[in-house]
C-alpha cells in the first residue's frame, strides 16, 4: 500500500485516479480494520427502520395462497396496495397463475404414418411492399384494403411430414377441399390417413362438406379439448415454423413471390431439415423408415 510506502494522501490519490476524500475514506478503513477492510461491502443499509416485519409478510403471503387479491389483502392489514404488490412480486405471487400447479408437459406420437393428421390454419395478410415485420414500423407497411390470406396446414403425428395451401379464407367448404388435397397427397407418398385432429372451430366440426370429405376417407375426426390448444400442438409448432424459416424469413413484396417460395421450402423441410421431435431426422427419413422403405 502507498501508506506503507510513505507517499502522502494527495499522491497516493491521484496515483490511484480516485480524489482525496475517497483516499481519507480507505485509509481510515485501513486503520480501523485492517487490510480485511478495504473488500467489498454490501450496499444494503445496515437498518431499514421501514419494513415490514416479518410475521406481515408471512401474513400477505398466507392470504394470497388463500387467493386473495392485492388489494384485498391491502384493506385487511391496513397497507397501501403499492406495498403488498411489491412484497408479492418479491414473493413470487404476482400473479394469481403462480398459485396454479404446472401440469406435467404430456407428449404423445403415433407409432404409424397416417394414424392421425393434425390441421390447422393461420390467417396472414396479404403483402404489397415490404411489411412491418421488416421495416420494424406499421405505417405506410401494407397498402390500404390489402386483405387476408389463410395459410392451412396438415401434418402426420408419427413422421412430421407436412402439406400446406396458402388460401383464401377459412370457410367449411376451403376446408373440406384442403383436407382432400392433402389426403391425396399423403397417399401419393404411401401414407393412408386415418384420424383426422383439428380444432373447435365451426368449419372443422359444423361444416356437412367437411364432414363429408371425413367420411369419404373414412378417417375419424378427433378434436381438441376446448382452452387446451396444445392437444394439437404439433400443427401449431409447424405453423409458427413456417412462420419463421418462410413467411417471415426474407422481405417478401408480394403475396405472389411469398407463395412461389412454398414449395421449395417444403423440399428443404422434408428433406434437409433436421427435426428435434424425431431425434433429428428429416421427415423424409423418418418416413421411409416407418413405412419400412430404405432411407
Amino acid at each position: 500500500m502507498h501508506a506503507r510506502a510513505g507517499w502522502r494522501v494527495g499522491d497516493a490519490a491521484a496515483a490511484a485516479g480516485i480524489s482525496r476524500r475517497t483516499a481519507y475514506k480507505w485509509l481510515a478503513r485501513y486503520r480501523a480494520g485492517g487490510e480485511s477492510a478495504l473488500h467489498h461491502r454490501s450496499s444494503a443499509p445496515v437498518r431499514c427502520p421501514r419494513r415490514l416485519p416479518a410475521d406481515v409478510v408471512a401474513a400477505i403471503e398466507r392470504l394470497r395462497r388463500q387467493r386473495w387479491t392485492g388489494p384485498s389483502i391491502a384493506r385487511a392489514q391496513g397497507l397501501p396496495v403499492s406495498t403488498v404488490g411489491a412484497v408479492l412480486r418479491r414473493l413470487g405471487l404476482g400473479r394469481l397463475s403462480a398459485l396454479e400447479p404446472r401440469l406435467p408437459a404430456v407428449r404423445y406420437e403415433r407409432s404409424a404414418a397416417g394414424e392421425l393428421l393434425h390441421i390447422d390454419s393461420k390467417k396472414l395478410g396479404r403483402i404489397d411492399g415490404i411489411g412491418h415485420r421488416i421495416s420494424g414500423h406499421r405505417r405506410g407497411c401494407r397498402a390500404r384494403g390489402a386483405g387476408w390470406e389463410v395459410l392451412h396446414v396438415a401434418i402426420d403425428d408419427a413422421s412430421r411430414l407436412a402439406y400446406t395451401e396458402l388460401l383464401a379464407d377459412e370457410r367449411g367448404p376451403t376446408c373440406a377441399g384442403f383436407l382432400a388435397r392433402a389426403a391425396a397427397w399423403f397417399a401419393s407418398q404411401g401414407v393412408r390417413i386415418e384420424r383426422v385432429m383439428s380444432d373447435n372451430a365451426f368449419a372443422y366440426t359444423q361444416s356437412r362438406l367437411f364432414k363429408a370429405a371425413l367420411a369419404k376417407l373414412g378417417a375419424r375426426h378427433l378434436t381438441t379439448r376446448p382452452y387446451t390448444p396444445r392437444t394439437n400442438g404439433k400443427a401449431e409448432r409447424f405453423i409458427q415454423t413456417c412462420l419463421r424459416e418462410w413467411l417471415y424469413a426474407r422481405p417478401y413484396t408480394s403475396s405472389a413471390n411469398r407463395h412461389a417460395d412454398m414449395p421449395a421450402w417444403l423440399h428443404w423441410y422434408h428433406h434437409h431439415r433436421p427435426h428435434a421431435g424425431i431425434h433429428a431426422s428429416t421427415p423424409a427419413s423418418r418416413l421411409n423408415n416407418l413405412l419400412g422403405n430404405d432411407s
